[in-house]
């Protein structure tokens, strides 16, 4: 085996974990059913992933002993969040096979590079312009328009790092919050609904798709994703081509997320990718034959890829905050399936669980 070659990892062999949250542990499950054992890289020694890891590393992202020691244990390594040093994976990949590699987690992790790369494409995406200072937050205005929203080019997620701009609204208070942080403009997309589509491909390029999900957001974080996705087959197919076309020019190994705009007449927007399993997938735990923390598992180790169709209409809904206090609501649901993260405290925004609940097909 080769650190650049594609490889082939036998069940019983250990797959390093970079991160500890829940994305970490559900992979680390998925994992053990394969029969794989799992080192965790992260600084808490109580995070989720970390409970059911084989073993753990200790240490910050950027503690080169650390990342050494968890090297030395593995023979493939992947990550279950992007906003870790893209030199860390850059370090693992030199003696160690690291799946997705290092170009997806550049592009993912800088909100303008990511939108060119996807534009370059030729898939559509919201109207942008890189903001640098005040005047160029104007310019943007003058050629974008309003309604809008300004970003941080890095290290956003779930409404964080963001600030949506209103027209006629004074700007010198908004872009007081972004002073001196790269940024970027985007224009506001009038849309019918948002939908994900998770691609899997593997080190031989074979990719597999899940069908597209709709989601729901609540103060800027997932609430609710429902599949199948009620958008036309069209739309389907080209959603599922688009994600492939991103999966391919990456030359990704792995689960890649992808979330687009559904406009009124079924065109898309390509918003934003996730180098990762992602919380829009969850639903495959239940809801279809091989779910997305297995199939990324099968990829970085070279295992063939499991089927992912659909096994019936299926929601997943996040449990954030006092949410997880519901327990008994959840349980006695026949129909619901309760996945918890192993977080000691309740806070609010905070994702401690999930659930997943097998609906019926509508009526004819």
């Amino acid at each position: 085996m080769t650190a650049n070659g594609p490889p082939l990892i036998l069940p019983g062999k250990m797959i390093g974990i970079i991160g500890g949250g829940q994305l970490g542990r559900m992979l680390i499950l998925a994992a053990a059913r394969l029969g794989y054992r799992s080192c965790v890289l992260c600084p808490d020694p109580g995070a989720p992933a970390v409970q059911v890891a084989t073993q753990h590393v200790a240490g910050d992202y950027t503690d080169v002993e650390a990342i050494t020691a968890f090297t030395d244990c593995i023979e493939v390594a992947t990550y279950e969040f992007e906003n870790i040093p893209a030199e860390t994976v850059a370090q693992i990949a030199r003696t160690k096979p690291i799946a997705p590699a290092v170009k997806a987690l550049e592009v993912a992790q800088d909100r303008l590079i990511e939108k060119q790369f996807i534009q370059n494409l030729g898939i559509e995406v919201a109207p942008f312009q890189d903001i640098a200072s005040l005047p160029d937050l104007k310019q943007a205005l003058e050629t974008i328009g309003a309604p809008g929203i300004i970003k941080t080019r890095r290290f956003g997620y779930d409404g964080k790092g963001q600030r949506a701009v209103k027209p006629d609204q004074s700007i010198e208070d908004i872009w007081a919050d972004f002073d001196g942080i790269p940024a970027i403009y985007e224009g506001f997309v009038d849309f019918a609904c948002e939908i994900s589509v998770m691609v899997v491909r593997d080190h031989s390029g074979h990719t597999v798709t899940y069908p597209p999900g709709i989601n729901e957001h609540r103060n800027h974080i997932l609430y609710r994703t429902t599949v199948p996705a009620k958008i036309d087959a069209t739309t389907a197919d080209v959603a599922a081509t688009a994600a492939q076309k991103v999966a391919e020019a990456l030359s990704y190994v792995g689960t890649l997320g992808v979330e687009m705009f559904v406009r009124a007449d079924g065109s898309l927007v390509v918003n934003e990718i996730a180098p990762r399993v992602h919380n829009s997938g969850h639903w495959t735990l239940e809801g279809a034959q091989t779910d997305q923390f297995e199939n990324h598992i099968r990829a970085i180790t070279g295992l063939p890829l499991g089927d992912t169709r659909l096994l019936g209409p299926t929601q997943m809904m996040n449990l954030i905050g006092e949410d997880v206090c519901s327990l008994d609501a959840y349980l006695s649901d026949p129909s619901a399936t309760l996945h918890l993260y192993g977080k000691d405290e309740p806070r609010a925004g905070r994702k401690m669980g999930h659930v997943t609940r097998r609906l019926k097909w509508p009526q004819a």
